[in-house]
């Protein structure tokens, strides 16, 4: 893909994962560029069973091509969309469409997935992402958002200026509504943060965008897992503030009232949720640095207690 020192246009884009995010971007790259050419990859299992189904965007029926792991080539960039649980198969089954030069980001939660990406793979062509302001929310074969939100993105020390100039220029071509941020480590940790307080105090209250913002147990909850974020990142030298964590509120106020994110579909839809990535991860920065985490304990516990119900 690579041509001198200069990467050539993306044109061929695949994604793997088939949940709101992959189904979100892959409508919107269809759409907006019909020169390009858009695929999911997946096994053959899941190839065979999603051929089979309609999808729905905001009540529209929609089609995507879906290629099996067989038969996928080397993409010009991939978006990485799985849940967390379903990471490190993806990032096996993915090879197929990685070529030397292949573009990576990766729009999970979290704090973590560049990282593992990179044992793997070429960290110069890993281009750091975070996918933050979207409400979208798929039950079955449908998707429903009001706000499609933006995709940040960045560059560390290690990643290629090139791959994320690539990006810039793709994503002003189709449209994609973007941001390129200077401090992407800063702009991924306010994104964890806020997924930590309204990802799993959702779940945990079995409760709504609204619940968890209006005053109530769940709101205390909210911010004192928020709170406890900040104390770790600072710890590790990312500075949010007071100012961040009201920030983060401000931005869930403007999702739809009724929704409710990721980790609270886990629990409607019976799913394993991705406290690991989220609690799992500030318990265990907790111990490393010795900060109490009170609150992302509480939710951890409360949060295994009820994937023990599940069926």
């Amino acid at each position: 893909m690579k041509e001198g020192n200069n990467y050539m246009e993306i044109k061929n884009v695949s994604i793997i994962g088939m949940g709101a995010l992959g189904l979100l971007y892959a409508d919107f790259i269809t759409t907006h560029y019909p020169e390009g050419k858009v695929s999911f990859i997946m096994d053959a299992k899941r190839a065979a069973k999603y051929k089979k189904q309609q999808f729905f965007i905001n009540k529209k029926p929609v089609n995507f091509n879906i290629i099996t792991l067989d038969e996928a080539k080397p993409a010009d960039l991939i978006f990485v969309a799985v849940k967390y649980t379903g990471l490190k198969q993806a990032i096996e089954d993915m090879a197929c469409a990685v070529g030397p030069n292949t573009i990576i980001m990766s729009v999970l939660n979290g704090i973590s997935s560049e990282e593992l990406l990179a044992k793997k793979y070429p960290v110069e062509n890993i281009v750091y992402t975070v996918a933050q302001g979207m409400d979208a929310m798929k039950f079955g074969n449908s998707l429903d958002f009001t706000q499609m939100g933006r995709l940040h993105f960045g560059m560390t020390d290690k990643t290629s200026p090139e791959a994320v100039n690539s990006v810039k220029t793709f994503f002003e071509k189709i449209g994609m509504p973007h941001v390129y941020e200077e401090d992407i480590l800063w702009r991924m940790w306010f994104k964890f943060m806020l997924n930590v307080g309204v990802n799993q105090t959702c779940m945990l209250y079995n409760t709504t965008y609204h619940g968890v913002l209006t005053k109530g147990e769940p709101n205390r909850t909210l911010v004192g897992a928020m709170r406890e974020v900040e104390t770790i990142a600072n710890a590790k030298g990312i500075k949010l503030t007071e100012a961040d964590l009201n920030k983060c509120i401000e931005i869930e106020s403007t999702l739809d009232p009724n929704g409710t994110p990721s980790m609270g579909q886990d629990r409607i839809n019976k799913k394993a949720s991705e406290v690991e990535m989220f609690a799992g991860k500030i318990i265990e920065l907790g111990k490393e640095l010795n900060i109490l985490v009170p609150v992302n304990e509480f939710i951890y516990e409360g949060v295994k207690e009820i994937e023990k119900e599940y069926v």
